[in-house]
């Protein structure tokens, strides 16, 4: 008989926490699940530590060459049998309730993505969560129709989500480097609702040397590839304020990180805000901090 979810958990030389994740999914108080662990070329001891698990007939194990971690996670997806899929990276770990308290929430035929709040944790498994929360508003979890706020942000955890096995067509754009998810969950809310339960189900290690998404640059040029792809493909249907309102931040938070990196690209990025004439508040703000950081530039030059 076929399981009904099919965990998807890809590893790249996550030795050190593979086996606190695979433990916390054996642990799951919903039990009707197959698990395939794609070992994603590893050159550490991720294999010696997946080993003792495989024991355990539920799991399938898949090493490959390395080839990313969007063709990691899509061959995990073609391996896959069950209803519903949840994704889960190597160095994260669920609470053992997660499953049990997400899939009664796809009785709503609408909802295609579930998914849960997280527990922010550095690499030692302490707690991040004050810090983090600060990011901002957007990091809201929301339901529903929610791809007006996946415009701004991705708020889904991505080892929280379970999403229905059929929509996940050719899976994740292997052409990315980063944002996988985030251009899925894109397209995905197009027609589709979200739901997600209010907890704190996920265990989210960031800010390790392993995680692709400490390169900030790199994460800027794949999203401007999303965003500006879906909006050519989608922007009519969307409201023109809400677009302007989407632009205005991505540019603002550009201006954010470069200011004090690159005062030149700064600015350009806090004009193109500016052009859009939305958040007046804070773009104002960031104008007067630009031009107070750039004034000692200028009584040092020739200018």
């Amino acid at each position: 008989m076929k399981a009904k979810v099919s965990i998807v958990i890809t590893c790249y030389n996550y030795g050190k926490y593979v086996e606190q994740c695979l433990e916390s999914v054996l642990s799951q108080t919903f039990s009707d699940f197959e698990v395939i662990v794609v070992n994603d070329g590893s050159t550490d001891d991720s294999e010696d530590r997946i080993r003792p698990f495989l024991n355990d007939k539920r799991i399938k194990y898949i090493k490959q060459p390395n080839a990313g971690q969007a063709n990691a996670k899509n061959r995990g997806i073609k391996e896959s049998k069950g209803k519903f899929v949840a994704f889960l990276d190597a160095d994260d770990y669920w609470e053992y309730d997660k499953l049990e308290k997400q899939l009664p929430l796809f009785e709503n035929e609408n909802v295609g993505v579930v998914y849960s709040r997280a527990r922010y944790i550095d690499e030692k498994g302490q707690d991040l969560n004050k810090e983090v929360e600060e990011f901002g508003k957007y990091l809201k979890p929301r339901s529903g129709n929610v791809l007006e706020y996946l415009l701004f942000d991705n708020f889904v955890p991505f080892s929280s989500s379970v999403v229905r096995h059929d929509l996940l067509g050719s899976g994740f754009d292997e052409d990315l480097k980063m944002a996988i998810d985030w251009k899925l969950w894109l397209w995905l809310s197009l027609h589709w609702e979200f739901d997600y339960v209010d907890e704190k189900l996920l265990n989210y290690r960031i800010g390790h040397s392993n995680q692709m998404s400490k390169n900030a640059e790199e994460r800027f040029k794949c999203t401007d590839m999303i965003m500006d792809d879906f909006l050519l493909k989608n922007g009519i249907r969307l409201r023109r304020t809400v677009v302007k309102k989407v632009l205005a931040h991505r540019y603002y938070l550009r201006w954010e990180y470069f200011k004090n990196i690159e005062r030149k690209m700064a600015n350009k990025y806090l004009s193109l805000a500016i052009k859009q004439e939305i958040q007046w508040k804070r773009l104002i703000k960031g104008l007067i901090n630009s031009y107070l950081t750039v004034l000692p530039i200028h009584k040092r030059s020739n200018f």
